[in-house]
């Protein structure tokens, strides 16, 4: 008799969370499918509404979990949200939201659920190809917040590897999601509100819809999820949809890096 396998996956009703749920439900694995927007029951998928940057809901959620196992086989993280804006004229109110969706909610989850987590568990949080690079103007704040989620992954990496817990990052592109058309719509909001960088918004804008027209369908994610959960030892970074021109800009020494945004963005 095959032993069940349990997946806790956050942010299991957006695109990317929905897709892998579905692929390893479809594999056999038991999902625990978590997310503040309520989904639908379906085979081997257990959805349970859960506000994960609050850690009181996180806690609700373990209870629910608890019900049905003691033991979670993997740990995916999916939850998080896009914002683009200048760091000087954003709201403090928005600069601590992605900061609790993007890096908060998996220090929530992985600090609650860590009981469940035995020798062979694996962690996979999604990152971004933006997170090991020179942020570029306007996707700041999100670099910052993916960036701070990376070091964070390679932190409990190393801490975890004394218990047998794997920790790896998915540092995904441009994915076809919800969050790629949030992207757009904060893109457009910028160029409208933004009393500093006109001109350079509006050429950014072309930018990113070259970059964005270059992307993947959630199910390319699930499938590159469902081999890094076969591994028997995951390495700690993975990639999916990474763009050439981004690599190479943060090749570059920085002053030519700022030398040819500033050439691009102010003509």
């Amino acid at each position: 008799m095959c032993k069940i396998r349990y997946a806790l996956v956050t942010g299991a009703a957006g695109g990317m969370g929905r897709a892998v749920s579905r692929a390893l439900a479809a594999d056999g694995w038991f999902v625990f499918a978590l997310d503040l927007t309520p989904r639908e029951r379906e085979e081997n998928i257990l959805p349970i509404t859960a506000d994960l940057t609050d850690e009181e809901s996180v806690r609700e959620a373990y209870a629910k979990v608890a019900a049905v196992t003691d033991r979670l086989d993997a740990v995916l993280h999916f939850a998080g949200t896009y914002m683009l804006d200048s760091l000087v004229e954003m709201e403090s109110a928005a600069f601590d939201k992605i900061l609790r969706v993007n890096l908060y909610s998996a220090y929530f989850v992985n600090k609650t659920f860590l009981p469940m987590m035995k020798n062979g568990t694996k962690v996979l949080m999604t990152t971004s190809e933006l997170a090991p690079l020179d942020p570029l103007p306007f996707t700041g704040v999100y670099a910052v917040t993916k960036g701070a989620l990376d070091k964070y992954a390679y932190s409990l990496r190393m801490e975890l590897q004394l218990l047998g817990i794997s920790v790896s990052v998915l540092r995904a592109g441009a994915v076809k999601t919800g969050m790629l058309g949030a992207s757009v719509a904060a893109l457009d909001t910028f160029c409208e509100k933004t009393e500093h960088y006109r001109t350079g918004a509006k050429r950014f804008h072309d930018i990113v819809d070259r970059v964005e027209a270059k992307s993947v369908p959630p199910e390319a994610v699930a499938k590159k999820v469902r081999k890094i959960l076969a591994k028997k030892h995951p390495a700690f970074a993975y990639s999916i949809n990474r763009n050439p021109a981004l690599r190479l800009l943060s090749l570059l020494p920085k002053r030519l890096q700022c030398a040819i945004i500033r050439k691009i963005l102010k003509g």
